[in-house]
């Protein structure tokens, strides 16, 4: 019989409360990796299962795979992607967040979050994503940024705001969400792992909280993709690899 070590499973589950969305492999690589404790996967699920701390099991459904055209990148700033997602706000209504993703890294490079969803506002999460990764709204070898065909993404502004910032332009094809799945697959994280979790009372707050949660996505959520490593570590880690 599999008897728990009490020197962890305390800490496991502290993390399960604050982390209630992270299945065994996320939890047990913040274990191994953050907090240095020499524990396997294994070990992992069988506390889980005999505490009867599983979290929500996600329905996997069958969906269609586009071949050849995935929003996957060798290197950063090869390939961004963007979208636009909407956030429920109590009494000040609906906010719209526009963010930009790094294709290879995951990294939310930049973003808007407004109480209006126009060209105007996706073309400043454009800005802040190029200041970010390149210190100027003109940079040389600029990456191609993916999008869907909405309106906001085919206007005159935000067209002509990509050719000013030396952005080649690349659309997914009508109705295939899948061909920009990185920037959907990180929606899905933000709306499972903090928007869910609370109801926003007013704009203000909601602002807050999603600043501080992209800056923990951002700096410290571990991966699976990117080795059980942030996207932070792991760009920094690949430049130093490339130096």
């Amino acid at each position: 019989r599999f008897a728990a070590d009490s020197s962890w499973t305390e800490r496991l589950r502290q993390l399960i409360q604050h982390h209630p969305t992270f299945g065994y492999r996320r939890l047990w690589a913040w274990l191994r990796f953050r907090e240095g404790l020499m524990i396997n996967r294994k070990a992992v699920y069988r506390v889980l299962k005999q505490k009867g701390w599983f979290v929500h099991q996600r329905v996997s459904t069958p969906r269609p795979r586009v071949h050849g055209w995935t929003s996957r990148a060798s290197q950063s700033n090869e390939r961004w992607a963007m979208d636009v997602t909407h956030i429920p706000c109590g009494q000040d209504g609906w906010a719209h967040l526009a963010a930009v993703i790094d294709c290879h890294d995951r990294e939310v490079i930049g973003y808007e979050l407004a109480l209006r969803s126009r060209a105007k506002e996706a073309e400043r999460a454009v800005e802040a994503a190029c200041l970010a990764r390149f210190g100027t709204l003109r940079p040389v070898g600029a990456p191609v940024l993916r999008s869907d065909n909405g309106l906001i993404f085919q206007s005159r502004r935000f067209r002509q705001a990509c050719r000013d910032y030396r952005l080649q332009q690349e659309f997914i094809t009508p109705y295939t969400p899948e061909q920009n799945g990185i920037i959907e697959r990180f929606f899905r994280s933000l709306k499972e792992e903090c928007v869910w979790q609370q109801t926003f009372r007013t704009f203000e707050e909601a602002r807050r909280v999603i600043r501080d949660w992209l800056r923990w996505y951002n700096l410290e959520r571990p991966h699976q993709a990117l080795g059980y490593r942030s996207p932070v570590q792991y760009r920094v880690q690949q430049s130093m690899q490339v130096a």
